[in-house]
């Protein structure tokens, strides 16, 4: 797996800037239009709990499920992507992850922050 598999966040060409800092040096919000988020649940396929399972045995990085919850990442950070840029915002500022065990099934992982209007000063 190369490092492209780790990693996540946005492309160079998106329409939405997404940080995690409350405001965006050279900017100025002009309109706060609230919390987004982009929500999904992911649940494990039968062979990787028991390779996860079997890892655990003797230690070391679960790289299939890293991949999987790198994944599951990136698309609630989509989600939440399509709707600011629904709602009319240009930038998400305080930007944050939040992931959970869902009912022993999966894993549930929200991307959320502040919808904002920002323009350059």
């Amino acid at each position: 797996m190369g490092i492209e598999d780790y990693g996540g966040g946005q492309g160079l060409q998106s329409d939405v800037l997404v940080v995690t800092t409350n405001d965006v040096p050279g900017h100025q919000v002009q309109q706060v239009i609230g919390e987004v988020f982009g929500l999904t649940v992911r649940s494990r396929h039968l062979g990787s709990q028991i390779g996860a399972g079997l890892k655990s045995m003797i230690g070391g990085e679960l790289k299939g499920l890293t991949k999987t919850l790198v994944e599951t990442r990136n698309q609630a950070m989509e989600r939440l992507v399509e709707q600011a840029k629904a709602r009319g915002a240009n930038a998400v500022l305080m930007f944050r992850f939040d992931v959970t065990e869902a009912a022993d099934i999966g894993t549930e992982v929200c991307a959320y922050g502040t919808a904002v209007v920002i323009s350059k000063l």
